[in-house]
């Protein structure tokens, strides 16, 4: 299934059924009076976040949506049938947005949770609603009231406890097959991620949804690489692991620029709680490894450290430091 996190569509609410004027034809009652039923009320328009899934592909080609109209009103005094209400559903952890996306109107961070997007018109009434002592016999009768409509971007923001950052090719691909049951791409070239990918971590009967961001690079918040609209997708997170490439030379100056690019994006990711995780580290000399340590503990001066753990991914070494480091953090 193709992955889409972020669609525009257009909803309108059911119309309201028009009022009735009709009068009462019955023999020997030469007069019946006024008997016009009400016109049916519009079907509203809600959205409802469902389980197990975690794409919003069915809106990419259908984009206008519209609820049933109220039933007009009938004879007999006869109320005509509410439209019924359209219900959307949408991956858990959407966030119904206005078209410009300066509005938030909904965020369904919950399984079942629902926002009523659009509302229904009111029917009409029927021309007994208009009977008076000096006006006996009315022909009146209200049409229905238009139903609401509005368009709205839906955007995905997957529900996961971790999220992996870091450049492309410092192996958080790798990362996520090693430590769950997930099976991403994995190439030797660079943006081989490029859709976030999900998977569940255990942990000592414990549970750690893990989600494979694609990676950055300088200047990504000006849209440069795949951009940093991925990064929506780490706000719900509770841990950020940031991998960096153990081979590269600088580790001080890659951790620097993701964050630099964190921290443009905004979000409150700057702020998450966060392992640094260097990876790859059976590919390079024990000499240089804790010369190039050393070197990156020396970076950070007084300001505080973050924990940093030392895996190869692909090499299943150290993988249960890493696991533990991460239970640490959530028993905190």
């Amino acid at each position: 299934m193709k992955f889409l996190d972020k669609a525009k569509i257009h909803i309108k609410a059911g119309d309201g059924g028009n009022g009735a004027a009709s009068f009462r034809r019955e023999k020997y009652i030469e007069f019946g009076g006024p008997n016009g039923g009400d016109g049916g009320r519009g079907g509203d328009v809600i959205f409802r976040a469902v389980p197990n899934v975690n794409t919003l592909i069915d809106y990419r080609f259908k984009t206008n949506f519209a609820a049933q109209r109220g039933q007009n009103g009938m004879g007999r005094m006869r109320t005509g049938y509410s439209g019924e209400d359209l219900v959307l559903p949408v991956p858990t952890g959407t966030v119904i947005l206005s078209e410009n996306e300066e509005i938030e109107y909904a965020d369904l961070n919950a399984d079942g949770m629902e926002y009523r997007a659009a509302r229904g018109g009111n029917g009409g009434w029927g021309n007994l609603h208009f009977k008076s002592p000096t006006n006996r016999a009315p022909k009146q009768a209200n049409d229905g009231l238009h139903g609401e409509e509005r368009t709205v971007v839906l955007r995905l923001k997957l529900i996961a406890d971790i999220g992996l950052v870091g450049f492309p090719n410092a192996g958080k691909s790798t990362l996520l097959s090693a430590v769950t049951s997930a099976r991403p791409k994995i190439a030797n070239y660079a943006f081989t991620t490029l859709n976030p990918q999900l998977g569940v971590m255990y942990a000592h009967k414990r549970e750690f949804v893990m989600v494979d961001l694609p990676g950055l690079i300088e200047g990504a918040h000006t849209g440069v690489g795949l951009g940093d609209k991925f990064l929506g997708h780490a706000e719900r997170t509770k841990l950020i692991l940031h991998v960096i490439d153990g081979t590269e030379p600088d580790w001080a100056a890659r951790y620097a620029a993701i964050r630099f690019e964190m921290d443009s994006y905004g979000g409150g990711l700057i702020n998450k709680p966060e392992i640094v995780v260097i990876n790859k580290i059976d590919a390079v000399d024990d000499g240089d490894l804790k010369t190039r340590m050393a070197e990156f503990k020396k970076s950070f001066g007084r300001k505080k450290k973050p924990e940093i753990v030392t895996i190869s991914a692909a090499g299943h070494i150290g993988l249960d430091n890493l696991i533990a480091a991460v239970e640490k953090e959530f028993n905190k």
